[in-house]
């Protein structure tokens, strides 16, 4: 069915009044997703936990949002995408207040957990929402002002974070969403078309959501915490992704034999939307997410810049994200979105090897700053092209190509993240354990010596001989960590260089089916 026939038209009051809406619903979805992962430190001691206990408020409503989506497409069939949203965005708002009054990290899991299904009911539908009710000459728009949500937000997340955190507490980094949110609900119920998609039909496979499920819990578990284990080293991982495996292979078995499978697997056979998914799979998870990672470890860590101030800093390449999330939206209606993914894939490129790996410790921050421009520049032209190639003609399935858009998302980033961490890791050891073996020992003691009697102005001279080693070995770990970061840096290039061959692959695709269709209508 192509796209065409799967538009409901509107007024231009009522279309601007529903993009609005949604709009603000899913913006502030994936906003509090960063700025909670940005606040993570200051709930420590709130939360009585650890470093890696405190982790555990991201996994749970990581978790949660990927198992989600896979039911709403199902259940929106039946209720209505819109009845979906206004659910999830009652469950969003609901448990932001309980989010904020946890007083242990228990209670913050589950809280959190219960968000993240509603974050799952506002992303899968609000996209849906606007696919049907732009006509498909402005598809492209409407995938651009969707995109301000998905890759601007999580570029302003660290902003947002600091001032909240910095300036007034962390609990309001989830009471903030409490006004937002029921403003957004009022929209919701007044404007937004409750009949859109609603069939008054359920059919759901409760075995292959199950194995599905359970396979999609144990593989974020395992690389959300493998750093922590030890990856292959820890049976706990090894057996975590085991199980991982298993219960894919049984959820493949059980949708083949299945008369009603959860997911049609037929949809990835259509090219734009295979091909653009497996593009979307390297470059968003390997690429953008190690980015959105890596650069305010990069500010904090390296640099010593307080959250607020690594917020600002990073609102140089955030304003681009948003600037031309718009302007490539526009542009994909008027021009092929292969010829902007084309750019953007270029854009992409040459800032992985050439700009990103300036950053290090001597790089001053506002020169950073305008370093990471170009990659505002090439986010904001990803994601709109990408949805409108792969969404535009799916008829009654865009519901199922959102909802394995985000699923991707969900899976593709956390592991994207987890090999940022494995490698600045590994990378920070290898060159600290070189930089101490190139060492001359006589010139170090003569550093020592140096640094000691300085210190031993302010402390003891045992003490400061103490201090003089500790500031020693900083001084090496802060070049080490420096070099790991452009070694990281880099590493994002061969994900794009793979990711890439998925759009060449497209083109060409492309290329051959318009020359195909001219030498057709020559012939006739």
């Amino acid at each position: 069915m192509r796209s065409t026939e799967f538009y409901y038209q509107f007024s231009t009051f009522e279309r601007i009044a529903i993009t609005i809406t949604l709009m603000i619903g899913h913006f502030m979805a994936i906003l509090n997703t960063t700025v909670v992962n940005t606040i993570m430190p200051k709930l420590l001691g709130p939360l009585s936990t650890d470093l890696y206990g405190v982790q555990w408020v991201g996994i749970s409503y990581m978790i949660s949002a990927a198992i989600a989506l896979l039911f709403v497409e199902s259940f929106s069939r039946y209720v209505g995408y819109a009845f979906c949203y206004t659910t999830g965005l009652m469950l969003f708002v609901f448990f932001s207040f309980f989010c904020g009054f946890a007083q242990n990290l228990p209670q913050m899991i589950i809280f959190r957990s219960f968000q993240g299904i509603g974050e799952a009911f506002i992303m899968a539908t609000a996209q849906t929402i606007l696919l049907n009710i732009y006509p498909p000459k402005r598809k492209g728009t409407a995938m651009g002002i969707y995109s301000l949500g998905v890759s601007f937000a999580p570029a302003l997340g660290p902003t947002v974070g600091g001032f909240l955190t910095e300036y007034i507490s962390w609990r309001w980094a989830f009471y903030i969403n409490i006004p937002i949110g029921i403003l957004d609900l009022v929209a919701a119920i007044s404007f937004l078309p409750f009949t859109l998609g609603r069939k008054k039909e359920f059919s759901f496979n409760f075995i292959s959501y199950g194995f599905i499920s359970l396979a999609t819990i144990f593989l974020l578990i395992s690389v959300s915490k493998g750093q922590q284990y030890g990856w292959f080293q820890s049976t706990l991982i090894v057996s975590f992704l085991i199980l991982s495996l298993i219960f894919y292979s049984l959820y493949f078995a059980s949708e083949l034999i299945s008369k009603k499978p959860l997911i049609d697997f037929k949809i990835y056979t259509i090219p734009e939307f295979g091909l653009a998914m497996a593009f979307q799979f390297f470059i968003l998870g390997f690429v953008m997410y190690q980015v959105f990672y890596l650069i305010p470890l990069y500010y904090q860590n390296l640099k010593g810049l307080t959250t607020f101030q690594t917020g600002l800093h990073m609102l140089s390449y955030a304003s681009f994200v948003g600037i031309f999330s718009v302007i490539s939206g526009r542009l994909s209606d008027k021009i092929s979105p292969e010829a902007i993914l084309f750019v953007n894939f270029l854009i992409l490129s040459i800032t992985a090897i050439f700009l990103l790996p300036k950053l290090n410790y001597y790089t001053p921050a506002l020169k950073a700053a305008i370093l990471t421009i170009p990659l505002g520049i090439a986010l904001g032209c990803f994601f709109a092209p990408l949805m409108t190639l792969a969404l535009r003609n799916l008829g009654e399935k865009t519901g199922l190509g959102v909802v394995l858009f985000h699923y991707q998302r969900f899976i593709g980033g956390s592991i994207g993240i987890a090999i940022a961490t494995n490698t600045l890791e590994k990378r920070t050891n290898y060159h600290f354990l070189r930089i101490t073996e190139l060492q001359e020992f006589r010139y170090i003691n003569i550093l020592i010596k140096k640094w000691w009697y300085i210190t031993q102005k302010y402390f003891s001279e045992a003490y400061a001989l103490k201090k003089a080693k500790v500031l020693l070995y900083k001084a090496e770990y802060i070049q080490a960590l420096s070099f790991a970061f452009q070694d990281t840096f880099r590493e994002t290039f061969v994900w794009t260089q793979i990711g890439g061959i998925f759009l060449i692959v497209l083109i060409f695709y492309k290329l051959k089916r318009l020359t195909f269709k001219e030498s057709f209508y020559n012939s006739n």
